[in-house]
């Protein structure tokens, strides 16, 4: 069976960067699965691997405008440290929950200066080019209740 809309694929990963950095591996770990047409993952992924099937392998290079974007200098702003309630220490990395007038988006804190605290909106992978290896291990026909959703349903999904 072949990758098309509408199935579930499974497929085991390596993520790369451009120097050859382990960005995320599903290696030791379960296959990462996914309902094909329905931008469960990032558009260049997705369309290298329409068409392949069950045993397949291939290397896959993604551009950033294919997977998390450019970066963009203007989702980062320098806010108060006092925005930051309850929080006993903030440290480069960690991540919160904001309200934009876009809505409720995760930013990370990139640089903490005294009461000074950068905080940065775009995805850590906005900008970088993304290399994968991947070797596809299963495709099949989503269920009724997955294309309802529009994801895949793991064992003991209740919805």
């Amino acid at each position: 069976m072949q990758i098309a809309n509408n199935k579930v694929v499974s497929f085991d990963y390596t993520l790369t960067s451009d120097t050859g950095v382990v960005i995320d591996s599903s290696e030791g770990g379960q296959p990462l699965v996914y309902l094909h047409g329905a931008q469960n993952i990032i558009p260049g992924l997705e369309r290298a691997l329409e068409g392949k099937k069950a045993g397949d392998a291939l290397q896959v290079v993604v551009e950033p405008e294919d997977a998390y974007g450019q970066y963009n200098a203007a989702l980062t702003q320098v806010v108060p440290s006092e925005m930051f309630q309850g929080v006993d220490k903030l440290e480069a990395g960690m991540e919160f929950q904001a309200e934009t007038s876009g809505g409720i988006e995760v930013v990370r804190i990139a640089k903490v200066e005294g009461n000074n605290v950068t905080i940065d909106g775009n995805h850590p992978l906005a900008g970088e080019r993304l290399n994968f290896d991947v070797s596809v291990k299963e495709v099949r026909d989503a269920s009724e209740d997955e294309l309802e959703h529009g994801h895949v349903h793991s064992e003991g999904c209740s919805h």
